[in-house]
């Protein structure tokens, strides 16, 4: 498979020497920017796989008209919150 470049990036001097100060023993500068090209690439597609699949549960949700209304749990999650503030008040009375 022929290989491909990525676009030189102009950096300040000064962050072009922060990065060759973390670079691992043996690592080179082209090593450690594919690196982070990669590991930013796959964070986008986690990000876009873990939206898609929220949106696909929404939707479902919706259809099957099986959801809790945001109130009611906003409701709940204010009655434990106050539950736990009254014993914490006791714990220190």
């Amino acid at each position: 498979m022929k290989t491909a470049t990525i676009p030189p990036i102009r950096v300040a001097p000064a962050f072009r020497g922060e990065i060759e100060n973390v670079l691992k023993q043996g690592e080179s500068l082209s090593e450690f920017v594919e690196n982070a090209v990669r590991q930013s690439v796959l964070k986008r597609q986690n990000q876009a796989e873990f939206v898609r699949r929220g949106i696909a549960a929404i939707q479902e949700t919706q259809q099957l008209g099986n959801g809790i209304a945001a109130e009611a749990v906003i409701a709940k999650l204010e009655s434990k919150l106050s539950s736990a503030r009254k014993n914490l008040a006791q714990r220190k009375a």
